[in-house]
């Protein structure tokens, strides 16, 4: 898994709240394998065999069978799942003619976007060719090759006419995003909008600002959801696109109002709503209280809107307010759109994306608006409840039925349109299906990171004289997760820091060595004196103590200062587990301390545990262990289903490790049934349901798909996550502690700067949940 909160919002050219910094822009992109995309075998390839199937002599076969009848292309080859991100460089971003070459990074960021929300794979395109018949012969020649066609930052006019000739001429499904996407969305945005205000949209008076690609787009959409034409004013860089205006494009004529008015403000004076896709600042507060009741106002322009966020509601109570940032409610953001639009129209093989389809796009998009949010979701955003209304028009981008709700919408509306050349009949088959395809836990980092950034935390980093922990204190400082105090020397610290050009905002440095922080070291030594006269403490001890950052530390959290503790880069994990237990403790709920470790896959991620702490638990501590796990990846938004793992099936050997998982799970059972858990249980058949219900079907696991590990003792835990971390090529995230008081994270020795950052999330989200624990 990758981090996607900075990347999804520029992707889609929105501005994020997230900031960033050019070196580390270049370095995530050339860091490693250049670049953000690879192309990876879907099938064995291990054996000689195995290569004279892929390739020659085997590939003749499916080679003749497409010979005969094209459609048998779908069956033998990846064109079914595979869309063209085409783009010549023209208009890219707010950039603007930058060339093919230039593109390429945009292109393959779209790309990732179609993996990790459709799992619809990608080759970019870039073409060098800036008039439309070369760019469109260049397109229909290679056009064989793909399910399907995202054109991508070609500027108008030509975008247009290279889109129309393309839907024309080619079978398979063609959709300019910059257009269509924002439209769809805008669209579904403002469907809502009427409906909260009583409003219809045969009645309403629309004032669009900007008549590009994505703008005349909106326009054509609205007016297919029954906007009338001589209730629009739109507005160009010249002024009003009036009737008697000269030297109009066809397409202008079509939008042309009759009504002549003089300006922008004029036209806006009781407007119901306002579309905005041109500049920032055009709008000012007086044309806001100028119009009609219960305004509706879509300030998309990029980077920021024609009127800043708060200047519009500061303005009007009554006001329904959308931009294209993330840092506000109703973020109108393409990604809501394509992945799922592609995703229906490849799984039905349509030949074309038709209005239809684009019309069920928006209706579905509307319709998951006003549906409960599911608590995963509301977790994400660190909300108790995330309603329809004013503030949530649209849903959000990290709802992950949005795959659903989109893809089958689209689908069906397809096949009743005509241009299905594969109808689905079973659409539940098709729902598993879909979310068969990238897990349902698949989106849990992304979640985490925009948790994490709901609400900052303080967090205390002992070794703060590493770069690797200033800089990952940086991103959590951009990212707008954590304060960050740094324990060390402050010139040491500050010096890094400035010869790094790190931007950390709003830090704090101590020393806690320093004869300044005396009275502090002696305070936190008494409290470490009470906790430990009993094993053998002294009271100087105890304040000689806090001149090791790992005592101090821990005590800044103790003590209610900071709200985490995060170590482990350089020192041994003994040495540092030890002051946490003493001064920090096990939570009132717990009776021991167990790790985890969550291993990150394409079926979603995987939870081990214990990984770190008991060298041989009893069965007891099993049951620990296990229910300790499931309260936190439940917290995690995700349904545990848990396995305890043996080198027994179910009683099929005996032994000392067999028996006492066998009755770990006899107390879960009995005293806790509504835990779905079983075992004792080989890995292999744990992982494998086939297998699992074909030889024990009365496995309570049976149909369930298993996403919680628990070892019998030390030993298999901590190998298995480290065998997964080197030979199966996972990212894993860990050691997360449970059982504690207060948060406290332990870091690898060596671990990178991105582990880090992971690991500050962690911390966050744990120190939220707190209290609320």
């Amino acid at each position: 898994m990758i981090s996607l909160s900075l990347f999804i919002e520029l992707s889609n050219k929105k501005q994020s709240m997230v900031k960033y910094k050019k070196k580390d822009a270049l370095l995530y992109h050339s860091e490693g394998r250049a670049g953000k995309i690879e192309v990876v075998p879907s099938k064995p390839t291990s054996t000689h065999t195995d290569l004279s199937l892929a390739y020659s002599p085997g590939v003749a076969e499916p080679c003749l069978e497409i010979a005969k009848c094209k459609e048998d292309v779908y069956k033998y080859t990846a064109k079914g799942n595979l869309v063209g991100v085409i783009s010549n460089g023209t208009a890219v971003l707010g950039l603007g003619d930058i060339g093919p070459e230039a593109s390429k990074p945009v292109m393959e960021g779209k790309g990732v976007l179609f993996k990790i929300f459709a799992d619809i794979d990608v080759f970019d395109i870039e073409v060098d060719a800036t008039d439309v018949d070369s760019f469109v012969n260049t397109v229909k020649a290679i056009a064989p090759t793909f399910g399907g066609i995202n054109l991508e930052d070609i500027s108008a006019p030509a975008a247009f006419e290279i889109e129309e000739r393309l839907k024309k001429e080619l079978d398979i499904p063609v959709m300019h995003d910059d257009q269509h996407g924002t439209a769809i969305i805008s669209s579904a945005a403002l469907l809502n909008a009427l409906e909260i205000t009583g409003k219809k949209i045969g009645e309403v008076r629309v004032v669009v600002s900007g008549a590009g690609a994505a703008a005349q787009s909106c326009i054509q959409l609205f007016k297919k959801l029954g906007l009338k034409q001589k209730n629009l004013s739109v507005f160009d860089s010249k002024g009003l696109i009036h009737t008697s205006r000269e030297g109009l494009t066809k397409r202008k004529k079509a939008i042309a109002s009759k009504i002549n008015y003089k300006d922008l403000k004029h036209a806006m004076k009781d407007a119901d709503v306002f579309l905005g896709l041109s500049v920032a600042g055009i709008v000012t507060k007086s044309m806001i209280k100028g119009m009609a009741k219960d305004p509706i106002v879509f300030a998309l322009a990029n980077p920021n809107p024609e009127i800043p966020y708060k200047d519009a509601i500061e303005t009007r109570k009554d006001i329904i307010m959308a931009t294209g940032r993330s840092d506000h409610p109703n973020q109108v953001n393409n990604v809501l759109g394509f992945p799922y639009i592609f995703r229906g129209a490849l799984d039905v093989r349509a030949t074309a994306i038709n209005d239809e389809m684009k019309l069920a796009a928006v209706k579905a998009i509307a319709e998951l608006a006003k549906e409960p949010v599911p608590e995963e979701v509301n977790q994400a955003y660190d909300s108790k409840n995330i309603v329809f209304g004013r503030e949530m028009i649209i849903p959000k981008p990290l709802d992950y039925r949005l795959l659903e709700y989109i893809s089958i919408a689209v689908a069906k509306a397809a096949i009743k349109s005509g241009v299905a050349k594969k109808p689905i009949t079973d659409w539940d088959g098709y729902k598993l299906e879909l979310n068969k395809r990238l897990g349902n836990d698949s989106s849990l980092v992304r979640r985490i990171a925009q948790r994490a950034q709901s609400k900052r935390k303080r967090i205390v980093f002992a070794e703060a004289e590493n770069y690797k922990i200033l800089k990952a204190a940086e991103v959590a400082s951009m990212e707008g997760t954590a304060y960050p105090i740094l324990l060390g020397d402050k010139e040491v610290i500050q010096k890094m820091i400035d010869d790094n050009n790190l931007e950390i905002h709003e830090y704090e440095i101590i020393n806690n060595r320093d004869n300044s922080n005396k009275k502090n070291r002696d305070q936190f030594g008494e409290i470490l004196f009470e906790k430990r006269k009993r094993r053998g403490v002294s009271l100087f001890e105890a304040r000689k103590l806090m001149r090791d950052r790992n005592y101090y530390g821990p005590m800044l959290v103790e003590t209610g200062y900071a709200d985490a503790f995060i170590s482990g880069l350089t020192r041994n994990y003994g040495h540092i587990i030890k002051p946490v237990l003493q001064i920090i403790g096990m939570s009132n709920k717990s009776s021991l301390v167990a790790g985890m470790y969550i291993i990150q896959t394409k079926k979603g991620p995987f939870f081990f545990a214990d990984t770190t702490m008991i060298e041989d638990p009893t069965a007891e501590e099993l049951v620990e262990i296990a229910l300790l796990t499931s309260r936190v990846v439940k917290e995690f938004g995700i349904t545990p289903n848990i396995a305890l793992l043996s080198y027994s099936n179910f009683g099929s050997a005996e032994g000392k490790d067999a028996s006492k998982v066998r009755k770990a799970v006899k107390i879960l059972h009995t005293e806790h049934p509504n835990i779905v858990v079983d075992g004792d249980i080989q890995a292999n058949v744990a992982l494998n349901n086939e297998l699992r219900s074909r030889l024990f079907p009365f496995s309570e696991l049976v149909d369930k798909k298993v996403n919680v590990l628990i070892f019998p003792n030390l030993a298999a835990g901590n190998i298995a996550y480290k065998l997964m971390q080197e030979m199966g090529g996972k990212e894993t995230i860990g050691p997360i502690l449970m059982g504690l008081k207060k948060p406290f994270h332990v870091l690898q020795m060596g671990s990178t700067v991105r582990d880090i950052v992971n690991m500050i999330r962690i911390a966050v989200v744990d120190a939220q949940l707190q209290k609320k624990r």
